[in-house]
């Protein structure tokens, strides 16, 4: 693989495919370039795995049983409005061509389509996938919301699950102070955590990293302290 084909290897593919032939001769092609390639066969079932796999990229087919191409994008934009959604469809009509523009679809390619010529479009996206999924926390450290990775002057910080979604939820509402009971809710489903165990999680985590990285609020919550 060229550098180009490595950064594809960090990314989650969904496609939804009522035609096995179609779908078959797709993933023989381009799975062996992605971390995961999932696919679906009708809108119900991709809207189903976009759930529980959250793809980095969803390829669809338009027309297909139970729910179609179009009505399931409408239901991912739902879910996340900047997931980009790529067409493959025999369906030349232009009023379904620009209803899938209008919703949000981000290229729509014509059957019979070049595999390649896919490939080449998906590393577009990669590219700026790429630029989009680094978080710079301060001078020192920033963190990866594609594969929950934090580091420090690009060396790997070793930090737990738990301290990764953590700071993932920080991020989320970087824009706001999270409190601590959402904290806790996010971190400890289920469980019922004191305000003790809260404040030794995040020492702990401050540890591994810098004090000043998680702020603390008074009374309020959380921030990171960028």
């Amino acid at each position: 693989m060229n550098t180009d084909e490595n950064m594809l290897k960090e990314l989650k593919i969904l496609y939804v495919e009522d035609e096995v032939n179609i779908s078959k001769l797709l993933k023989d092609a381009l799975s062996d370039y992605f971390f995961s390639f999932t696919v679906a066969n009708d809108g119900t079932e991709g809207l189903q795995k976009f759930e529980s796999v959250n793809p980095d990229i969803v390829i669809t087919d338009i027309m297909m049983p139970n729910l179609d191409g179009l009505e399931m994008t409408k239901e991912i934009k739902k879910l996340n409005e900047d997931t980009p959604i790529i067409v493959l469809s025999a369906f030349s009509d232009k009023d379904k061509l620009l209803k899938a523009i209008d919703i949000g679809i981000t290229k729509y390619f014509i059957k019979p389509f070049d595999p390649e010529e896919v490939l080449e479009y998906l590393i577009l996206l990669a590219k700026k996938l790429n630029k989009n999924r680094i978080i710079y926390l301060n001078e020192d450290f920033y963190f990866d919301t594609n594969t929950n990775n934090l580091f420090e002057e690009e060396k790997l910080v070793n930090i737990t699950k738990r301290e990764k979604k953590f700071i993932a939820f920080l991020i989320e509402n970087q824009k706001n102070v999270t409190s601590s009971q959402s904290i806790k809710e996010k971190l400890w489903a289920n469980e019922e955590v004191s305000n003790e165990r809260l404040r030794t999680f995040i020492k702990r985590l401050r540890a591994k990293t810098a004090k000043e990285l998680i702020k603390n609020i008074a009374g309020q919550g959380y921030i990171i302290n960028s």
